[in-house]
């Protein structure tokens, strides 16, 4: 039977552990390819973390926030007057959940309408008959065991645990509790200064919480070029986000009125901060739990991610993995992308994923996007590379919106010219980036990107002027 020949008899051509954007993906696209696809998961809804804990609940509460607080603060200064702005929590949280409802319900209409077989209870790889095969203890009680040609481990990341900080799921949480705070937290200490808690502390700040986010690290946002990042904690620190860097958290007690956080600054003298609740957002770790990996003999890295070849295929036959549980950036998109590339391969295709060319963003306000290689890497590897910038100050559609903050950064090829890295910190930052994600997949230069017409007025247009910078050294709208 060739890779691209259906199963037949009992087995399915794939089994698929985890519904999240890696595993939901796959297994739509084996289904869309002719292959026999089954998914497995434990959550009833679909989706992974993704959607039901994670970036759809997330944004939703970070538009609404910043809708309240555009309410309350701007709304009269651009001539609109409202009279009682007050926040209705609950109302908030049901359309989180409503919004989350629909989207993970759009997955099992997605599911069924490409005959994609779904299974609720706990997978762990087993052996068949010397075959990889998964059992599956289900959501009814009773077990059984799915026989496939191929296994995809694709059950994603949980948030990682701070040693001496242990979460209750009430005044110490995870991300999961940080989208359900029953009322809003007078203060709130967001441990971590990534995605997670530069999102959800913002989520609070706007909806009345005094945050402090602590940041063992001596910048926020670790993998953002140092001077969008700066600029950028420059930014929310003026929107009311309080910033201690270089501090460690070591320890942590639960009280009636409160946490008490027990702070480690480098160079400094062990202080206690006392805030209503914590947000515990070191990063996520592997999902691998209870999959019985080492068991069937699949390798695993020190810190726990599944080893894959570039065919995303594990050292054991038949088993392959992909998504956060594989380790790289633990992106969605990322996750969905290798998807489409192990079907494709599966299917006697040849699929790949550029992960040079893989976005990443930050959807506070103001967003943070980034593509490509920051100027530090550049630097350290001792790469010749132009540099274009162009402020948001100075795009007519920003001023328009009254979000001028921010800029975009174009790095290129010294000799070439071909795109590095392009930066960009400003309003709807992460939908601005697609464009340079698509320029740098293709090879383009800012040269390229210059010498595109973009419509006008547009925020694009700031892209359009980093890249004439850096191709050329002039803008046409700003003054050297």
């Amino acid at each position: 039977m060739s890779d691209a020949a259906p199963a037949e008899g009992g087995a399915c051509d794939l089994a698929v552990i985890g519904g999240g954007p890696a595993g939901y993906a796959a297994a739509i696209a084996a289904a869309q390819a002719g292959l026999r696809a089954v998914c497995i998961d434990e959550r009833e809804t679909l989706g992974g973390a993704c959607l039901n804990v994670g970036c759809i609940p997330s944004k939703t509460l970070l538009h609404w926030s910043e809708r309240f607080e555009e309410a309350g603060r701007d709304y009269a200064a651009r001539g609109i007057r409202l009279a009682g702005v007050g926040l209705d929590l609950p109302a908030m949280m049901a359309e989180k959940e409503r919004t989350v409802a629909r989207l993970t319900g759009g997955v099992a209409r997605l599911f069924e309408g490409n005959g994609v077989d779904r299974i609720v209870g706990a997978a762990r790889l087993v052996r068949v008959e010397g075959r990889p095969a998964v059992s599956v203890d289900g959501s009814d009680g009773g077990r059984r065991t799915v026989a496939a040609r191929r296994v995809v481990v694709a059950t994603g990341s949980e948030p990682a645990a701070l040693p001496g900080v242990a979460a209750d799921g009430e005044r110490i949480v995870d991300s999961t509790g940080a989208l359900s705070f029953p009322r809003v937290p007078g203060s709130l200490a967001v441990i971590g200064a990534g995605y997670i808690g530069l999102e959800l502390g913002s989520v609070w700040r706007r909806l009345g919480a005094e945050v402090t986010v602590v940041e063992a690290l001596d910048r926020i946002a670790p993998g953002m070029d140092r001077e969008l990042a700066e600029r950028y904690r420059r930014l929310l620190a003026r929107q009311g986000l309080a910033f201690r860097l270089s501090t460690r958290v070591s320890a942590a007690e639960a009280r009636d009125d409160g946490v008490a956080l027990s702070l480690s600054p480098a160079g400094g003298a062990a202080e206690t901060l006392r805030v209503d609740a914590v947000l515990v957002a070191v990063g996520r770790r592997p999902r691998t739990g209870g999959l019985g990996l080492e068991e069937a003999g699949v390798a695993l890295d020190e810190r726990g991610f599944v080893m894959v070849d570039g065919d995303f295929q594990t050292n054991v036959e038949g088993v392959h993995a992909i998504g956060d549980v594989i380790g790289g950036a633990m992106l969605a998109h990322k996750a969905t992308a290798e998807a489409h590339a192990l079907v494709e391969t599966l299917a006697g295709g040849r699929g790949a994923v550029d992960y040079d060319a893989v976005p990443a963003a930050i959807y506070t306000e103001p967003e943070a996007a980034w593509v490509g290689r920051n100027e530090e890497e550049l630097a350290a590897a001792g790469a010749q590379f132009r540099k274009g910038r162009f402020p948001f100050s100075a795009n007519s559609r920003a001023a328009t919106l009254g979000r001028a903050d921010g800029f975009v950064k174009v790095l290129t090829d010294a000799r070439t010219d071909r795109l590095l890295g392009v930066h960009a910190l400003g309003a709807d930052a992460s939908a601005l980036i697609a464009e340079a994600a698509l320029a740098m997949a293709f090879g383009g230069s800012a040269e390229d990107i210059a010498r595109t017409c973009h419509a006008h007025p547009t925020l694009s247009e700031a892209l359009m002027e980093a890249a004439s910078l850096a191709a050329f050294g002039k803008s046409l709208h700003l003054l050297r």
